[in-house]
């Protein structure tokens, strides 16, 4: 660790607002704590969290670094005590609490993997947090099965392009929204039976016409608000909704005679404030049956824009816009 500069760039939020509000400065390089690991970042990704955080409405765990960015890539430089599976030079992924923004970041060793056989450094980047999320979020809180019909609202973003892939490959059907035509097209692509354009077309009478009146057993849901009673009506008897995020706000009015009606179960999960262990058992899970797909090609990122780190209110822009398909991620160095 002598050897570490002082020094890094980063990316800071110097105050709540916009794009603009997102500086490059000067700051101190972490040292990592017990169980920790200092990775020299190559590539970070760009998250909607990243978003909220820089409005100022997702404040970072009291112990997390204040810089934005939960997941990167990069080389492991330095080790804290506790540590046992990565050393200096060690190539990794991380899912950050986070300060990925920057030339060096700290990770939790249990919440590193090895960079799947076949991904690039910028692509390793642009896994970690979508496929957390998705992991846990559709198959052990959704608990969704093979032959099962999943409702991902907003299918072209990185956590829909991931959630396609993922819930197909483990032999479910997929049904997505989205916005227009090519992200119909690129989600249909990708493996979904229907892309459904909720600017055309009514979600919950597509879904009920394409299940045959079954109704979806597991809906992902990132937008909330009026959404909401609606994925109650499109949702199969003893569906499951798990609720991710709430673009259009976490209110609305509900009629809640349907969760009675269909046993419906509606649950919902924030991925940054959890436990060392559960994140670990997460990264354990992905190891054990994810990395597999991913290594045979049978499950990539989904790409969309990259920037640099001094680009970030680019990125951040380009997030906004929400014109793009798949994943953001701004290289290091």
């Amino acid at each position: 660790m002598s050897e570490l500069p002082a020094k890094m760039n980063a990316v800071d939020i110097t105050e709540p607002g916009g794009p603009e509000v997102l500086k490059l400065v000067e700051y101190d390089v972490p040292l990592p704590g017990p169980g920790q690991l200092l990775v020299k970042v190559e590539a970070a990704g760009v998250n909607r969290p990243d978003i909220s955080q820089r409005m100022g409405n997702y404040p970072p765990p009291a112990d997390a670094s204040p810089l934005p960015g939960l997941e990167i890539s990069g080389e492991v430089v330095a080790a804290g005590p506790d540590t046992s599976r990565f050393k200096a030079g060690d190539k990794v992924c991380a899912l950050t609490a986070g300060g990925g923004y920057a030339e060096y970041c700290i990770a939790e060793e249990t919440s590193c993997l090895p960079i799947p056989k076949g991904l690039s450094m910028i692509e390793a980047a642009a896994v970690p947090e979508t496929f957390f999320t998705v992991w846990h979020n559709v198959f052990e809180r959704g608990g969704l099965k093979a032959g099962e019909w999943l409702l991902v609202h907003g299918g072209s973003s990185g956590i829909g392009t991931t959630a396609i892939q993922l819930a197909a490959a483990f032999g479910a059907r997929v049904m997505v929204t989205v916005g227009n035509a090519d992200k119909a097209q690129a989600c249909e692509k990708l493996g979904a039976a229907r892309a459904i354009n909720y600017r055309q077309e009514d979600f919950v009478e597509v879904v009920q016409d394409l299940t045959e009146g079954h109704g979806a057993d597991v809906i992902l849901d990132m937008v909330g608000g009026d959404y909401i009673p609606r994925n109650y009506k499109a949702a199969a008897m003893d569906g499951r909704i798990v609720q991710i995020a709430f673009l259009r706000g976490p209110k609305t009015e509900m009629n809640f005679i349907p969760l009675m009606i269909k046993r419906l179960t509606h649950t919902g999960s924030t991925l940054r404030p959890r436990t060392r262990e559960v994140k670990g058992a997460i990264a354990a899970a992905l190891e054990k049956n994810v990395w597999p797909l991913i290594e045979a090609g049978k499950v990539k990122p989904v790409m969309a824009e990259t920037f640099t780190l001094a680009e970030a209110s680019k990125a951040h822009e380009c997030m906004e816009a929400s014109e793009h398909i798949g994943k953001i991620v701004m290289t290091v160095g």
